[in-house]
């Protein structure tokens, strides 16, 4: 079987996407699946294959949206999405977006995480960790963030802010552009895991995986 080799994602994926947004059906679909294989698909693998050695086994997130629990029914998803063992990796026709940190905890993950959070050793470095990561423009964010301090901790305790958080990501976007059609994805993929190796060394020994 023929190796992939990574190449961007061209002109094609885009307009892949954008006409799945605009046309969120089976029809659309079945017209447009082997462009989808080819020119979205085709390249999250072979940048997921070439990233396994630093970062580990990939997969690519199936297409298809679960819509049982929801009220939106729209069958696909607009997005085409991937990850491994250090991060999250997204393409949609608006923007690339990376991801890596902590995503929905278990509820004994987020014990551990505040607990680590408000000690007086961990906690301090996970604020700066965080301030280094924002220095370099790398924004580091929660989805989801309690109006309150959580039960069990002050509201005026000095890392307050982390605390609200139940989750924590650091999330990097770029909209998309020409630069998407070369190998230049792959180069800030890498240079995003790289410099988000402390967080997920802190994560990795104060909450685990």
């Amino acid at each position: 079987m023929k190796t992939l080799r990574f190449r961007g994602w061209s002109r094609d994926a885009i307009r892949f996407l954008k006409g799945i947004e605009a046309d969120n059906s089976k029809t659309y679909w079945q017209a447009n699946k082997e462009i989808y294989d080819e020119k979205v698909f085709g390249p999250m693998l072979a940048l997921l294959g070439e990233l396994t050695e630093e970062f580990g086994e990939g997969r690519v997130f199936r297409p298809y949206r679960d819509i049982r629990f929801s009220a939106d029914k729209s069958p696909y998803k607009t997005t085409i999405a991937g990850m491994n063992d250090a991060g999250y990796i997204a393409l949609s026709a608006k923007t690339f977006s990376l991801g890596s940190g902590l995503h929905e905890p278990s509820s004994g993950q987020l014990t551990s995480f505040r607990s680590a959070v408000a000690d007086d050793e961990s906690g301090p470095d996970l604020v700066h960790l965080v301030a280094q990561l924002r220095r370099r423009k790398i924004p580091v964010v929660a989805q989801e963030v309690l109006k309150t301090a959580p039960r069990g901790f002050p509201q005026d305790h000095p890392r307050i802010e982390l605390l609200r958080y139940k989750d924590l990501l650091a999330w990097k976007e770029w909209p998309v552009g020409p630069w998407l059609a070369t190998t230049e994805p792959k180069r800030r993929i890498i240079d995003f895991l790289h410099a988000t190796v402390p967080l997920r060394d802190w994560l990795e020994a104060n909450v685990g995986t």
